[in-house]
């Protein structure tokens, strides 16, 4: 049987790395360049991931995006106090996590029309998280947590007429994690794992007009049930040093998320795109995971409340095309951590954050193009004063590049 994924289960460490609780929006380089208001404007293969209802009015070729997603996660600073797990005391445990650095691929694809009817295929990393600690009070709840969310999307567009097109999609998600926790003496946690495939849908809808284009989606949350085996030991009355090595299983949740955008083109060579945003992380509001093991189950199993609610981003992008040959390319957004204060902890250090990106494309022959693009992420210093952290997080940011290739034929 597959070890259990803590690091999705264990903490459900959120999966918004670059948006509010490790969730990854930028998925093209069009989508990185505007801070992901690229939305109802699509006018390229990322349409099949982005706003599939639009595919109906792409050229009529198959296109295809190609690229790469580097990122780049500086260290985060915490000043203050941290509880000790076993004594339940609070001590001065000013750290940093470590940096982190990750190359992701990504595809887009869309087919030719056929009766007013357009697929298209994306294969995305729209979830992850990598946090490390190497001091001991962060180590006791998060040496190491690693999450990895790959999806593939198969979406097909409908135009009912020339203004307005129906879309629809299935979601295809595999997971994969990690989870270190350790406290000498007192207990130590290795789970590492995978999840099998877990399912969802997404709906759209897109209005087409002169100058105005209006689009809205709305994408399922996804219950993937993660069942393993967790090894470890922990120290119980005795003291005695007990082995763990139990079966499990975990329910957890990937939210549903919801669009509004409009594109206004007021010249032919220049796009305004303004998107809000909700994702609907206030469904997660305890974490439950359950052992075999009785007592694994007893000092593993608890549930752990969370309470996260809705967080919502409001983001505003520009296309401007300067010759046949580059279009540049800019954005900016603001986004909300879903994550309370009395629940946040190391493993997820996060807050509001303002997201800035520029980019370029550029097409040095026909149907063929080469896109860069640049985003750094930027979150608000947070105090915090919960039952585990008495202190104040800094220095939280991300920047990620994105470099690409686009063709059609």
């Amino acid at each position: 049987m597959r070890k259990i994924n803590l690091a999705m289960a264990g903490l459900l460490i959120s999966y918004t790395a670059f948006g509010a609780a490790y969730k990854i929006p930028e998925q093209s380089t069009r989508a990185m360049a505007t801070a992901a208001a690229y939305f109802a404007s699509v006018d390229h293969a990322d349409a099949a991931y982005y706003n599939p209802a639009a595919m109906s009015w792409l050229e009529n070729k198959t296109l295809t995006e190609l690229g790469i997603k580097y990122i780049y996660l500086p260290k985060i600073k915490f000043n203050g106090y941290a509880r000790d797990q076993i004594t339940n005391v609070f001590f001065i445990s000013n750290a940093k996590t470590t940096k982190e650095e990750f190359v992701i691929p990504y595809f887009h694809m869309v087919i030719p029309s056929t009766n007013n009817l357009r697929f298209g295929f994306s294969f995305t990393t729209p979830f992850g998280l990598s946090k490390r600690w190497s001091s001991n009070l962060q180590k006791q709840t998060a040496e190491e947590f690693t999450l990895k969310v790959f999806e593939f999307d198969t979406t097909v567009a409908y135009k009912l007429n020339k203004n307005f097109s129906l879309g629809a999609g299935l979601r295809t998600v595999y997971s994969s994690g990690k989870i270190k926790a350790v406290r000498e003496p007192g207990y130590r946690l290795r789970m590492s794992g995978e999840s099998g495939l877990t399912f969802g849908y997404l709906i759209s809808a897109a209005l087409n007009f002169d100058k105005v284009k209006i689009a809205t989606i709305y994408k399922s949350k996804i219950k993937p049930e993660i069942d393993g085996q967790a090894t470890g030991n922990v120290i119980i009355p005795g003291p005695t040093l007990y082995p763990i090595s139990t079966e499990g299983s975990v329910k957890v949740v990937l939210p549903a998320e919801w669009r509004l955008g409009i594109a206004y083109t007021p010249i032919p060579s220049t796009t305004f795109d303004l998107t809000y945003e909700i994702t609907f992380w206030g469904e997660y509001k305890r974490l439950d995971f359950n052992f075999d093991d009785p007592v694994a189950e007893a000092t593993l199993g608890q549930p752990k409340d969370k309470y996260w609610h809705d967080s919502k981003t409001i983001r505003l992008g520009v296309r401007h095309q300067f010759n046949e040959k580059f279009t540049g390319m800019a954005g900016i957004a603001y986004d909300e951590t879903p994550i309370p204060e009395k629940t946040l902890g190391f493993e997820l250090p996060d807050a509001n954050g303002w997201i800035f990106s520029l980019g370029g494309l550029w097409t040095p022959i026909n149907n063929f193009e080469v896109g860069l693009a640049y985003l750094y992420v930027t979150k608000i210093d947070r105090n915090v004063h919960n039952t585990n952290i008495e202190g104040k997080f800094t220095d939280m940011a991300a920047h990620l590049v994105n470099l690409s290739i686009g063709y059609k034929f």
